[in-house]
């Protein structure tokens, strides 16, 4: 299997709050609102071994809401070391409900649902809910069909509404909390100061998890790992390969030999905007490839999604292999930009339960047989994160406030078979999307725009003639982790506009349409299979 070198942030001197997921939504946002505190929050399943979690040596612990009902045999359930830990628990919605069962209460589904905006009272005062005096009402964020029935024993009430009796409790004697509702979403008012309570009152956490820190230690550990042999780095351009290269460029220098390839795949004019930003003002060393007809030699005939994914993932590899090659046994290493995001949705936990949303050579792409030993070091961390960290190394801000590109580019933009015809012209529909959010000042009010080339053709009119030709979809979504998306409430002038364009600058499109989408239940980027 593929080799990688992990460079750990969770160093035994940074406390740790370890979140375990039970399939929420909002699981990564109670992850990055902890890393806002600034201390250091990992994601595992709830499923995952003692002894990982004992090695994590959490200061605290909380439990994520999830889709399933405590009501239902074999649903998850909170692993008892927990509990033999002794450290600080909290539990959020299907959290809360498993502790309840698990302590000996009853949960029970609920007749009036709640799903949205509701009121807490307290009922009396808690050092989770410090600075809040008893008798007072908060403004949360409620998502759940069962509720607490009876309070587990050894439990006291803190907080009620009228359909959740039971919307908060805690152990008379053991630093065990829990929430019906969700303080980690932003439409629970004071959420944040619920959250900072927990991690500082009760976990006894510092605020070590600083960038700065992150750098010095990264940096570090790369010069300690890899010492003065060659790494070789997938450049794309995008924010994530960007900040990798610098990060490596400052640790090891002239023994970082970055490689943009070419694939075909790429955004229009890509290849001459990265060689004078990296090569020509950042002096980095740049190695270009043209590899476009290998990429569509290899893609020809190929319409299903993780085919197209697994396949660029391949030739890539095999691109970095043919460039190692020319420095014999020097390079052992390949480092990408490989996020958090990533690993999550491409089933990079531990759990034999966790779905895969996306496979491709940041991920789930890399062949098992690989030569090189796979380094990562933003595999931690979330995206405005890594934006963070390239400003605190000097990127500018123009390349780190450019919306994110997929690993397997326009190859995932095109739904169905990849031809260079089709290429070309998603690539000049991106760009008069793009060139007029710029225009209309929208550009940084959106999070990622894109346009998609649909399998289907569609009838128009161009003068007194009817004809058939294909449908782009354009899409802009709004988000802060890209973990959780909402689609982008674009005005109508400036989509008509932008159709208008495309329809009329684009011989092979005759009908536009927005994508009005949120993630979930759908995923950013767009894809389809035939059957």
């Amino acid at each position: 299997m593929t080799k990688s070198l992990n460079l750990s942030l969770n160093k035994k001197d940074v406390d740790t709050i370890l979140v375990l997921d039970f399939g929420s939504q909002y699981t990564q946002l109670i992850a990055r609102r902890i890393r806002e505190l600034n201390v250091f929050s990992v994601i595992l399943p709830w499923d995952i071994s003692c002894e990982k979690i004992k090695s994590l040596n959490p200061m605290g612990v909380i439990l994520s809401g999830g889709p399933e009902s405590v009501t239902e045999s074999n649903t998850p359930r909170v692993p008892e070391v927990i509990f033999e830990l002794e450290i600080p628990v909290l539990g959020i919605c299907y959290g809360m409900q498993t502790l309840a069962e698990q302590f000996g209460g009853q949960v029970s589904a609920s007749k009036n649902k709640e799903f949205g905006h509701a009121q807490i009272l307290l009922e009396k005062t808690s050092l989770l809910f410090d600075t809040f005096s008893s008798g007072s009402s908060i403004d949360v964020w409620m998502s759940h069909g069962d509720h607490v029935s009876t309070l587990p024993n050894e439990f006291n009430l803190i907080a009620s509404t009228p359909s959740a009796p039971i919307a908060a409790m805690e152990h008379v004697q053991k630093p065990i909390y829990a929430l019906q509702f969700h303080p980690e979403v932003t439409h629970t008012k004071n959420g944040n100061t619920i959250l900072d309570n927990f991690t500082f009152k009760i976990c006894n956490c510092s605020a070590q998890w600083k960038m700065e820190n992150l750098i010095e230690q990264r940096i570090d550990e790369i010069k300690e790992n890899v010492g003065d042999q060659k790494v070789l780095l997938g450049l794309s351009g995008g924010v994530d390969s960007s900040v990798s290269a610098v990060l490596f460029d400052k640790a090891i220098g002239k023994n970082l030999i970055c490689v943009f390839v070419d694939n075909g795949l790429l955004r229009k004019n890509e290849v001459e905007d990265v060689k004078s930003l990296f090569q020509d003002k950042m002096n980095l060393n740049l190695i270009v490839v043209d590899a476009k007809k290998m990429f569509y030699r290899h893609l020809k005939g190929i319409s299903d999604p993780e085919q197209k994914r697994k396949i660029i993932g391949r030739t890539f590899i095999d691109v970095f292999d043919n460039e190692a090659a020319k420095y014999k046994d020097e390079i052992n290493f390949l480092a990408q930009g490989t996020i958090y995001p990533d690993v999550i949705e491409s089933s990079g936990s531990e759990s034999k339960d966790s779905r895969v949303i996306k496979s491709h050579h940041n991920v789930g792409g890399l062949p098992n047989d690989m030569k090189m030993e796979l380094v990562e070091p933003l595999r931690d961390l979330f995206k405005d994160e890594v934006r963070k960290m390239g400003s605190e190394l000097g990127l500018p801000s123009e390349m780190l406030n450019r919306h994110p590109f997929p690993g397997p580019g326009l190859g995932v933009r095109i739904l169905g078979e990849i031809s260079q015809e089709k290429v070309s012209t998603l690539q000049n529909a991106d760009a008069i999307f793009i060139d007029e959010l710029i225009k209309a000042g929208l550009y940084d009010q959106v999070s990622q725009a894109f346009c998609a080339y649909l399998p289907v053709k569609s009838v128009g009119v161009v003068g007194d003639e009817r004809r058939y030709e294909h449908v782009l979809a354009i899409r802009a979504v709004e988000t802060v982790d890209f973990m959780t998306a909402t689609w982008a409430r674009l005005p109508y002038d400036f989509l008509a506009h932008v159709s208008n364009r495309l329809v009329n600058e684009l011989d092979d499109i005759s009908r536009v349409v927005y994508d009005i989408s949120s993630k979930p239940p759908a995923t950013i980027e767009w894809e389809w299979k035939s059957n």
